[in-house]
């Protein structure tokens, strides 16, 4: 339904025919300029006060009214002006509004004027962040001190873990000491050898917590020669870099552990080029002696359209694993060379069972192995991992701080339900996982199996209140023991 107020659309023609009688009248007065209305053309002095829109436009109060019925009709009740698109002065909106609301009396069309919105400052919402104490000679724990942290988290490997809280220390203090001119310490770079699920990894990850370091672990399997598909060597670097929050200082005390380090070894009988072994050792040896480095940001090779940041090596802790299988074989055949005849030679089953005899390893069979003597000799310190017994994977079960059967513990208590394993559960446990022979990996593969049925059926019943494991269960001759709440 339109208003009798608004013109239709015959009489508005005829309206601007007559624009040249009114354009004739303004020659006669060239001192006050004419406004015409961008819609339908008619002279300001016929139609009344133009509205001016962003764009140099002109709309009269006819055309606007026509175009808010339209509005209405299309079912737009509410119309909102975003702050580019408001018309008129934008120095005072109130007036502006009121304006709007006078050309539109009547339309039944409500306007409303969103205020423009500052930028949010997002530097001050952001809570700061807490920073942590930084390593200073005070603060640096002993070696003895490591050693005992590591303790509570790693069963056994005495030897590798006092040798690398010296190592550590020493690396530590000759960056936090003030410079002597007369006498420059080298750092020390750490070779662990050790069987599978021995607790190399491990190790390296409780350290780095416990100092408050940024730590990268690579794998070396993934690295190849500058220009072949793979990770380029700086890689290593750009987890460190990343690990740190790109804060280059802080990156150059860190620790990088590069892994499977004995896959880097030479190939034997091999024409071809060795682009991710022997050529890998090398490019390392730059990394391991320390230089200046670039480094790719977020990325893992310098093709990438990334940044390069310059990282200096010569203050960054490089600790290199490996499993090094059939290692003990190239060791036996060492120490049977002097083998004789008689009452004296020595037998060539003497070291079969010998389980130490990593231990006796020296860099001479290392190079048998396949690493090259550039490689070894900037990786001073070399210590061995014993390889788990069945008495040392029954401790790992329960007796470190972040023990398999303490994470189980803490799982079902969200059920109020209690666990325990009895002693002969966990002698079970450690038998089965010797005979998968992949070290303490093995533990929460077989916990995982017999506690799947127990994990799915506890939350069913609220009534249960504890549940023990005991041999039988594991041995498939019985069920667990489950106690009913105020039973115990």
């Amino acid at each position: 339904m339109e208003d009798n107020n608004i013109k239709d659309n015959d009489e508005l023609l005829e309206e601007v025919g007559t624009d040249e009688k009114a354009q004739e009248e303004t020659e006669e007065t060239p001192t006050k300029k004419i406004r015409y209305c961008s819609i339908c053309r008619r002279p300001e002095n016929r139609v009344g006060r133009l509205l001016e829109v962003p764009g140099g436009m002109f709309v009269c109060p006819d055309c606007m009214q026509r175009t808010m019925d339209m509005v209405n009709k299309s079912d737009f009740s509410n119309m909102t002006l975003p702050p580019n698109m408001i018309v008129g002065n934008m120095d005072d909106p109130e007036e502006l509004m009121k304006e709007i609301e006078k050309l539109t009396k009547g339309s039944g069309a409500t306007f409303k004027i969103d205020p423009v919105k500052k930028p949010a400052d997002h530097k001050a919402k952001e809570k700061p962040k807490k920073k942590e104490p930084e390593l200073t000679l005070k603060t640096l724990p002993a070696p003895h001190v490591i050693k005992a942290q590591l303790d509570e988290y790693v069963i056994g490997q005495d030897r590798a873990k006092k040798a690398i809280a010296v190592a550590v220390y020493n690396h530590y203090k000759r960056i936090l000491a003030p410079v002597n001119p007369d006498v420059e310490i080298q750092k020390s770079n750490i070779l662990m050898i050790g069987p599978t699920g021995c607790g190399k990894t491990y190790i390296v990850q409780t350290l780095a917590k416990m100092l408050k370091v940024p730590l990268a672990i690579a794998d070396a399997t993934s690295l190849t020669e500058a220009g072949y598909i793979g990770d380029d060597i700086e890689s290593v670097l750009s987890k460190l870099l990343a690990a740190s929050g790109d804060d280059v200082e802080t990156a150059e005390k860190g620790i990088v552990f590069i892994d499977e380090i004995d896959k880097l070894a030479k190939k034997k009988n091999a024409n071809s080029r060795d682009v991710s072994g022997e050529s890998v050792q090398q490019g390392l040896l730059k990394l391991l002696e320390g230089s200046v480095v670039e480094v790719p940001v977020g990325a893992n090779s310098k093709n990438a359209m990334v940044p390069l940041v310059n990282v200096n090596t010569k203050n960054i802790l490089f600790i290199v694993g490996g499993a090094f299988p059939d290692l003990e074989d190239i060791i036996k055949k060492r120490l049977l060379k002097k083998s004789s005849i008689g009452f004296g030679a020595e037998l060539k089953d003497e070291y079969d069972h010998d389980t130490t005899i990593l231990s006796k390893v020296t860099t001479e069979d290392l190079r048998a192995f396949g690493m090259i003597p550039e490689f070894l000799g900037r990786l001073p310190i070399i210590t061995t991992l014993e390889a788990m017994s069945e008495n040392m994977l029954a401790k790992i079960l329960k007796e470190p701080k972040n023990a398999i059967i303490k994470q189980y513990e803490a799982l079902l208590a969200l059920d109020e339900v209690k666990l325990e394993f009895t002693d002969e559960a966990l002698e079970i446990i450690a038998k089965k996982a010797m005979e998968k022979d992949i070290g303490a990996r093995a533990l929460r593969a077989i916990i995982e199996e017999y506690m799947l049925d127990i994990m799915y059926e506890i939350p069913k019943d609220p009534n249960i209140g504890k549940v023990t494991i005991t041999a039988d269960y594991l041995e498939h001759k019985g069920g667990p023991l489950i106690e009913v709440r105020g039973q115990f």
